[in-house]
C-alpha cells in the first residue's frame, strides 16, 4: 500500500552538507503536503521543512537559509538539501505525506517513512 522510503542520511562535519531523498509509492493524494521531520534523542519530533503540491514551501526558523526542500509532484518524491550543518541538526529524519492543508508546517501527517539518521560532529 502506501510506503515512504528515505535515503541519504549519514555523518558530516559541522559546516558540511548532506542531501536526503524520499520516495512515496502507492499514494494518490492530490493536492497534498509533504514534509521532513526530525527527532533527536530525548526530544519531540518536529517538522523542519514542508512543501505542498502548489509549490509553497515552509521552513522551521532554525533551518531557514540552510536547508532547501524540493519535490516532484508527479511521483511524490521529496528531497532535502542540508547545508551549513550544525551539531544541533543531529537527529533521525522522517519523510511524511498528508492531504493538503493551508499550512503544511504541522504535525498531524498521515503517512510516514521509517527515518534516516543524520549525525553532525563538531
Amino acid at each position: 500500500q502506501v510506503q515512504l522510503v528515505e535515503s541519504g542520511g549519514g555523518s558530516a562535519q559541522a559546516g558540511g552538507s548532506l542531501r536526503l531523498s524520499c520516495t512515496a509509492t502507492g499514494v494518490s493524494y492530490s493536492p497534498y503536503c509533504m514534509a521532513w521531520f526530525r527527532q533527536a534523542p530525548g526530544k519531540e519530533r518536529e517538522v523542519v521543512a514542508a512543501v505542498n503540491s502548489y509549490g509553497t514551501t515552509f521552513y522551521e526558523t532554525s533551518v531557514k537559509g540552510r536547508f532547501n526542500i524540493s519535490h516532484d509532484n508527479a511521483v511524490y518524491t521529496l528531497d532535502l538539501q542540508m547545508n551549513t550543518l550544525k551539531p544541533d541538526d543531529t537527529a533521525k529524519y522522517y519523510c511524511a505525506l498528508r492531504r493538503w492543508s493551508p499550512t503544511c508546517l504541522r504535525n498531524d501527517y498521515n503517512y510516514w517513512g521509517q527515518g534516516t539518521q543524520v549525525t553532525v560532529s563538531s
